[in-house]
C-alpha cells in the first residue's frame, strides 16, 4: 500500500510499479529462515529491518549518483531481459495453472518438477486456467480496452463462492488479514542488524539493476525520458515506508509494470489509484478475496508474462545486428536459467565486453586521393598501399589503450616495411583518438623512436585539446616534436610534403 504512494511521490519513472518481488524475496528468505522461524514475530521484524537497511543503502546510492550504472543497459539487453522475465514468470505461474506444487526456485528446475508431476495435475484447475487464458488473449485482440482481468477476477470469485470450487480440487487464495498497516520500527537487536547487512546489500544491487532495466524498457517503449537517480530516491522512500509498515523489501516489478501498462497506465497517477484500490480491498474486501482461485490469478499473470516477450523486437534486432541478437538471447537465457539479478549483471558484462572488443579491433584505414574528385578517400590498410609516394595518411578509429596499441604499431610497421617507395612521413589522422593510456603511450614512444632511426617522420593531424593534453602528459610531444602536431589534417599533410622526395626521385626509387 504505502510503497506505491512513496514511489509515486519521489520517483521519476512514469510507468514503474514497485511491489513485492520474487528476486529480492529469494535473497533474504534463505538467510532469514536460519535466524528465526518463518512467519514468527521475530522473522517479520527481520524482514522489515532488511527493507529499512535497503532504504539506507539506496539513499547512499542516490547521494553518490549511482544511477549511471543503468547506462550500461543497452536496448538489446533490455529486450532480452524482458523476454527472460516473461518466460521465468510464465513458468512460475504454470504451477498454479496446473494445480501442481513445486519446491524449486530455479525456473529450469521448476519446469522439470512440473513435467515429472504432470500425472498429479488437477483437471478442473487446468480447464479453468485454459478458459481464463483464452478469454483474456481473445479479449485483448478483439476489445483491448476492456478490463478483462478485473472482470475475470470478480466473476471467478462469484463463481467460486456459489459453486464451491474448492470441492473440485481448485485451490483458492484462502484467508487474508484485513485492516490497514501500522507504522512502527522493527524490534531487532544490534547483532541481528549487523547480520542483515550482507542481505540488504545483495537486495540493493538487485533493486537498482532490475528497477533500472524495467523503467528503461518501458521508457523506450513509450519514448519517455529517464532519471535513474530520481528513481533510486523513489525506491529508497518506498523501502523506508515498507520497513515501517511491516512489508518486505520492494522492487521495480517487471510483471506488475507490464500489467499496469497493458491496462493503460501512463503516469504515476495509476500507482496512486492502485494504492487506493488496495486500501479499499484491505478494509472491505478481504472476505470475498479468499475465494479467488489461485489458478485464475496465475492465468492473468501468465498472459501478462507472455506479452513481455517481444518477438517483433527480437526479429528486428536479428535482422539489423545478428551479434546483438545473440546478446539479447543470452540475456533471456541467463535470466531464466540463472536468475534475474545474475542475468542482468551478466548482460551488462557481455555488453561491456562487446564494446571493448570493438575498441580492441577498431577500424583502421589509409587515406588515398581519389582520381576523379581529388579528395582523400578511406581504404583498408594493406601491404604496399600509400597515399602518395613516400607518404602514408593513416586513420585509427578508436582511443588508444593497452589492448589495441599493438594493432596500431603492427599497422604502421606493415605500411613502412611493405611500401613500394620508402616512407618518408606518416601522417596520423587522430580525429577519432581522444585518449591515450599509460601503456599505449609507452608503446607509441618506442614506435616513434624506432621510426626516427629509419628516417620516417611522424606528424599528427586533427589533434583535439584532450589528445594534446594526453600527448604532453605522456611525453609523446617531445618525441614527435611540437611542430609536428596540428589541429587540422590539411595543415599536417602540407607539412608532410616537405619531407617527400621529388616526383622523379620517387619514381626512380619505386623502379
Amino acid at each position: 500500500l504505502l510503497p506505491l504512494v512513496a514511489f509515486a511521490c519521489f520517483g521519476a519513472s512514469r510507468h514503474l510499479v514497485v511491489a513485492a518481488d520474487s528476486a529480492t524475496a529469494a535473497i533474504f528468505s534463505s538467510a532469514l529462515e536460519k535466524m528465526a522461524p518463518p512467519g514468527s514475530a521475530h522473522y517479520m521484524a527481520l524482514v522489515s529491518m532488511v527493507a529499512l537497511l535497503s532504504a539506507g543503502f539506496l539513499l547512499v546510492a542516490r547521494l553518490f549518483r549511482l544511477g549511471f550504472l543503468a547506462d550500461f543497459l543497452s536496448r538489446t539487453v533490455l529486450v532480452g531481459f524482458m523476454a527472460g522475465v516473461g518466460i521465468q514468470v510464465a513458468l512460475a505461474m504454470m504451477r498454479d495453472m496446473l494445480g501442481i506444487a513445486t519446491t524449486a526456485h530455479n525456473s529450469v528446475l521448476q519446469l522439470a518438477q512440473m513435467l515429472s508431476r504432470l500425472p498429479q495435475a488437477s483437471v478442473p484447475t487446468i480447464v479453468l486456467s485454459a478458459c481464463v487464458v483464452g478469454l483474456i488473449l481473445t479479449g485483448d485482440r478483439l476489445a483491448p480496452r476492456l478490463p478483462l482481468g478485473l472482470v475475470t477476477v470478480v466473476g471467478s470469485i462469484i463463481a467460486s463462492m456459489a459453486l464451491g470450487f474448492s470441492r473440485f480440487g481448485i485451490a483458492t487464495i484462502g484467508p487474508i488479514e484485513s485492516g490497514l498497516p501500522r507504522l512502527r520500527l522493527p524490534d531487532v537487536s544490534w547483532n541481528d542488524m549487523l547480520a542483515l547487512l550482507p542481505v540488504a546489500t545483495s537486495c540493493v544491487f538487485v533493486i537498482i539493476a532490475q528497477s533500472a532495466a524495467t523503467s528503461r524498457a518501458f521508457a523506450v517503449r513509450f519514448h519517455d525520458p529517464v532519471d535513474d537517480n530520481a528513481d533510486i530516491l523513489g525506491l529508497c522512500a518506498a523501502n523506508a515506508v515498507a520497513g515501517l509498515s511491516g512489508t518486505f523489501t520492494v522492487n521495480g516489478s517487471p510483471t506488475q509494470t507490464a500489467m499496469a501498462a497493458r491496462a493503460g497506465a501512463r503516469t504515476q497517477l495509476a500507482q496512486l489509484t492502485f494504492a487506493a484500490v488496495t486500501m479499499v480491498v484491505l478494509v472491505f474486501l478481504t472476505g470475498p478475496l479468499r475465494y479467488l482461485p489461485r489458478c485464475v490469478l496465475a492465468s492473468i499473470v501468465f498472459t501478462v508474462a507472455v506479452g513481455m516477450i517481444d518477438l517483433r523486437a527480437i526479429r528486428a534486432i536479428r535482422r539489423e545486428s545478428p551479434g546483438e541478437c545473440g546478446l539479447a538471447l543470452v540475456t533471456a537465457a541467463a535470466v531464466v536459467g540463472i536468475g534475474v539479478e545474475q542475468g542482468i549483471f551478466l548482460a551488462i558484462a557481455l555488453s561491456l565486453f562487446r564494446h571493448v572488443r570493438h575498441s580492441y579491433e577498431p577500424h583502421t584505414m589509409i587515406l588515398q586521393y581519389d582520381g576523379h574528385s581529388g579528395l582523400l578517400e578511406p581504404h583498408d590498410v594493406a601491404a604496399g598501399r600509400q597515399t602518395l609516394p613516400g607518404l602514408v595518411v593513416y586513420r585509427f578509429c578508436a582511443d588508444l589503450f593497452y589492448a589495441n596499441s599493438a594493432r596500431f604499431g603492427a599497422d604502421v610497421r606493415l605500411m613502412v616495411d611493405s611500401a613500394p617507395v620508402p616512407v618518408a612521413c606518416i601522417v596520423i589522422d587522430a580525429s577519432a583518438i581522444t585518449d591515450i593510456d599509460f601503456s599505449a603511450a609507452s608503446d607509441l614512444r618506442d614506435l616513434f623512436r624506432a621510426l626516427r632511426t629509419r628516417n620516417v617522420t611522424v606528424i599528427f593531424g586533427r589533434v583535439s585539446p584532450y589528445l594534446r593534453a594526453d600527448m604532453d602528459r605522456h611525453r609523446i610531444t617531445p618525441v614527435v616534436g611540437a611542430a609536428n602536431i596540428h589541429a587540422q589534417l590539411h595543415t599536417a599533410i602540407a607539412a608532410a610534403r616537405a619531407f617527400l622526395p621529388p616526383p622523379d626521385a620517387a619514381h626512380q626509387q619505386a623502379v
